[in-house]
């Protein structure tokens, strides 16, 4: 397996996590069951996800003067991460995110709303040399919890030098055309899509009628993840799907997603075929989704390949 060199651009969210028997309605107050914190952001989550798998890993974003932001790095650090281009904002605090968790024998779900804080204080001048040192990685990851001119600008400067860039479009956000024309894979979750294509994703075929659509944007792949029920991809030659894989019961599915991202670009840098790529991602998906809290939930390689090694499939090409 050779060693993926990931860059992410993105976001870093500290989550308040807040557990229930149900969410409460409008006006109401309900008594909870459990809260705790923990680090993510879609851009930090799918930063450490890459690096826990293998990857050599760098990270550019913002975080606040303050603990949520010292804490998110260190956590990054401990995972592998390069934080070398990580900036302090001085007037904004590090994002948090809401999150909150029903309960019930039947699963869990979940709602959140992030305060973006010091992501979106995050300028051109932020990004340094980047333009000259974008061609040493293999593929640039981004998300939408940023300036969507930030996002831009790096797109363009990957794509310049024929860098594959990855746009997980969440949270969901219109998509101008001179973004849509950088980018080699565009990964929406099935309500994203459904916003970007104007059509619902509920199943098979409807995922499918949503790719072509992004395809004929001019959109090099499309992936689809829908949630437990699995994922979709799709380029000019081929459709794929790749169901989801059970792991344990659904404790907390924050970072599922990004969790599946990580692991794909992981993947697909190491030479995986997309259909090797989304049975990987789906794996760590899994595991991701039986635990608690987005960055505390991802896995290691390890664990990802003993959990494949279980399900029978061959991982020596990851060995």
């Amino acid at each position: 397996m050779t060693t993926p060199r990931i860059l992410v651009v993105g976001s870093f969210v500290m989550d308040l996590i807040c557990s229930a028997p149900r969410f409460p309605q409008s006006g109401e107050t309900i008594i909870g069951t459990d809260f705790r914190t923990a680090p993510g952001g879609k851009g930090a989550n799918q930063a450490v996800q890459a690096a826990r798998l293998g990857a050599k890993v760098s990270m550019v974003g913002k975080i606040g003067n303050d603990d949520f932001g010292t804490r998110i790095k260190e956590t990054m650090i401990e995972s592998g991460v390069d934080v070398s281009r990580v900036r302090v904002s001085e007037t904004r605090p590090t994002a948090i995110g809401n999150i909150q968790l029903e309960v019930t024998e039947k699963g869990t779900a979940n709602r959140i709303l992030v305060i973006p804080g010091a992501n979106m204080d995050i300028t051109e001048e932020d990004l340094g040399d980047l333009a000259a040192t974008i061609d040493q990685y293999d593929i640039v990851i981004l998300q939408l919890e940023i300036p969507m001119a930030i996002n831009i600008a790096v797109a363009k400067m990957a794509h310049a030098k024929g860098v594959p860039v990855m746009l997980n479009s969440a949270p969901s956000a219109p998509l101008p055309d001179e973004l849509l024309a950088c980018l080699t894979y565009l990964s929406p979750n099935e309500h994203e899509a459904a916003d970007l294509t104007g059509i619902p994703v509920t199943d098979e075929a409807s995922a499918k009628k949503a790719i072509d659509f992004l395809l004929n944007k001019g959109v090099e792949n499309v992936l689809i993840t829908m949630g437990s029920k699995g994922a979709a991809f799709a380029d000019r030659t081929q459709f794929i799907t790749s169901p989801c894989v059970d792991y344990g019961p659904v404790v907390d599915p924050t970072a599922a997603g990004d969790s599946f991202v990580g692991a794909f670009c992981t993947a697909i840098c190491s030479g995986d075929t997309p259909e090797q790529a989304m049975l990987f991602a789906n794996h760590v998906g899994g595991i991701t989704v039986s635990r608690m809290g987005a960055m505390p939930s991802l896995p290691t390689r390890k664990e990802v390949l003993d959990f494949m090694k279980q399900n029978g499939h061959d991982v020596s090409r990851y060995e």
